[in-house]
């Protein structure tokens, strides 16, 4: 069966790795294990022997960030087909021995993502909705709400949900892939924030993951907020810069 559209991986590139699991590992639970690659740093997420994202150190000075990658069919035409819906690519396609093909993309208004074609019997369980310490739910905060549900839809073959409306923060649109709801799309909350892809991860209790994270030194930047499901969200900032949220129960 087909994962093309499913959300598959999280990668987060970050200055100092070390710095990295420090606070990832007590605030959502994760083991760490090197990849092994040749020549290149690349440090493996674990959740109960599952592996859940990545923490690359790159070669170059760069902000911390999340990025999320979504799976594709076939990665060469995934990311021709980006350019010519007016995005842009950032890192041609390539081979990852043993896992499969990617690429680095980024969608017309500029929000960064991965396309990544695994490999039969690795496309993984990094997005789990029924366990903690997975990919949950992912939320693109873009300057063209509906530009970028056209350009997903054709590229990823998403569908839509729920329209939701927040008032002066606009219409929170549920994107779904098949029957299942996996992210929202939301206009930029204020000026000055570019538009950005947000993974959350699954928690048992989104209040306790507040305490690990002011423990770990990270900031709370909002929540705990309630939303439908029902379920509690809260958005962080770790203590290099990356944002990302959690969603769970109270």
């Amino acid at each position: 069966m087909s994962a093309h559209g499913s959300p598959c991986w999280y990668e987060l590139v970050t200055p100092d790795a070390a710095q990295a699991q420090a606070f990832y590992g007590p605030v959502l639970g994760w083991e760490f294990q090197d990849a092994g690659m040749p020549g290149f740093s690349y440090m493996l997420a674990m959740k109960t022997g599952a592996m859940v994202a990545g923490l690359m150190q790159p070669d170059a000075p760069m902000p911390c960030f999340w990025m999320v990658y979504f799976a594709v069919d076939d990665c060469d035409a995934a990311t021709a087909r980006v350019a010519a819906l007016g995005g842009t690519v950032h890192r041609a396609p390539e081979d990852i021995p043993g896992t499969g093909r990617f690429a680095v993309v980024a969608d017309p208004q500029g929000a960064a993502f991965g396309v990544l074609q695994p490999l039969p019997g690795q496309e993984g369980s990094a997005f789990d909705q029924r366990k903690e310490g997975h990919g949950n739910w992912h939320e693109l905060q873009t300057s063209d709400s509906a530009g970028a549900l056209a350009f997903y839809r054709d590229l990823l073959g998403w569908g839509t949900g729920q329209a939701m409306d927040m008032g002066p923060m606009g219409t929170y649109q549920i994107i779904r892939r098949g029957e299942a709801d996996i992210g929202g799309i939301m206009r930029l909350p204020q000026p000055g924030i570019p538009p950005n892809w947000t993974p959350f991860f699954g928690v048992n209790g989104t209040n306790a993951a507040i305490d690990r994270v002011r423990a770990a030194g990270g900031t709370i930047l909002h929540g705990p907020q309630e939303v439908p499901g029902p379920a509690f969200i809260a958005y962080f900032q770790d203590p290099q810069g990356a944002v990302f949220a959690v969603v769970g129960p109270a």
